[in-house]
């Protein structure tokens, strides 16, 4: 068995969920403003994008997004040690392995939750790469296929994988159905079954367990985190981003966080360099579209910020306007 020396339990509290189409540099380096010692993930990158493609184009990111990991989609051992030695040397703290996603697209490409059927692979491919490099190597995974909820189902997979080495599982606490749900319906129908993530916590005691599915809240973000060694927050960082500093405030209370009048500074700079580097604005600044739910004014804040006449002016100063313009609204 590989030698494992567990890192720092700190790193693990507060995350957020690798999403396609969301969790990419830019709203990484945001939610780094918000929540300073979250852990923050990639979009799942298959390992065919790493091997034949533009690494540096899926690898790159700011350094002030540490802590941050890297999520690969594969089941070949090889591609996905190649890939991981590639999200090493790029300077990320964390190697994940997706056996969670539901998606058609995953499926045809035999990874993703359908790796959840083959224990013994993913606990090969988990050990070859947590052989080849020196950062953790985890797993995101889900409870279960279909509509089978059996425990033993999920236990013996985990058990396969902790005999490997890896001793760092996110769990989301919910089914893959994978035949009749879209992505989002998994995200939402398949049943919520903390008590069975909750018995494989009791059950591998020297492993971590981090809580995925459902958390919408501050107080039962903070609540689960008791229970668990984290939570990871998904669409709710996307809609709501707020809830990350106010969860971050409740777990380290001892910290500084950035004003919101210095986030704003900090994203137009931010945003001046990538534009002047050719990235349109509209990429740039999504991730901030929900920061002032419930807010008045939130609104406004959302047209001006989506609004296609300025956002073809890439000018980094409609964040100033837009901002301003909240302001006045409270």
């Amino acid at each position: 068995m590989t030698n494992f020396v567990m890192p720092d339990s700190q790193m693990w509290r507060l995350s957020v969920a690798p999403m396609i189409d969301v969790t990419d540099r830019h709203s990484r380096f945001f939610h780094r403003l918000l929540a300073p010692r979250a852990l923050l993930f990639t979009e799942m990158i298959t390992t065919g994008a790493l091997t034949h493609g533009d690494q540096a184009r899926h690898l790159d990111f700011d350094q002030a997004e540490h802590p941050v990991a890297l999520q690969l989609g594969g089941s070949d051992r090889d591609a996905l040690v190649t890939s991981a030695l590639a999200g090493e040397k790029w300077g990320y703290d964390e190697i994940n392995l997706n056996c969670g996603c539901p998606s058609e697209r995953v499926q045809k490409g035999a990874f993703g939750a359908c790796l959840m059927n083959e224990p013994q692979l993913v606990a090969d491919c988990v050990k070859a790469m947590q052989d080849a490099v020196s950062v953790p190597v985890t797993v995101k995974h889900r409870l279960g296929l279909d509509y089978n909820e059996s425990y033993d189902f999920v236990r013996d997979f985990v058990g396969t994988l902790f005999e490997a080495g890896c001793r760092v599982f996110t769990v989301h606490a919910r089914n893959a159905v994978l035949k009749g749900l879209s992505p989002k319906d998994n995200r939402e129908i398949p049943p919520l079954r903390y008590d069975m993530a909750m018995q494989l916590k009791k059950d591998f005691s020297d492993a971590r367990f981090i809580l995925n599915g459902g958390i919408q809240e501050p107080d039962q973000a903070v609540a689960l985190e008791e229970q668990f060694d984290g939570v990871m927050l998904g669409r709710a960082a996307w809609h709501t981003p707020a809830i990350l500093s106010e969860i971050h405030r409740r777990l380290w209370p001892e910290d500084v966080l950035l004003d919101e009048d210095s986030v704003v500074e900090q994203m137009i700079a931010y945003a001046r360099h990538h534009v002047q580097a050719g990235v349109p604005l509209r990429i740039v600044i999504k991730s901030m579209l929900g920061w002032p739910h419930g807010k008045k004014g939130a609104r406004q804040w959302r047209r001006t910020l989506s609004d296609h006449t300025w956002l073809a002016k890439n000018d980094p100063g409609l964040l100033a306007q837009a901002w301003e313009q909240l302001q006045r609204r409270q």
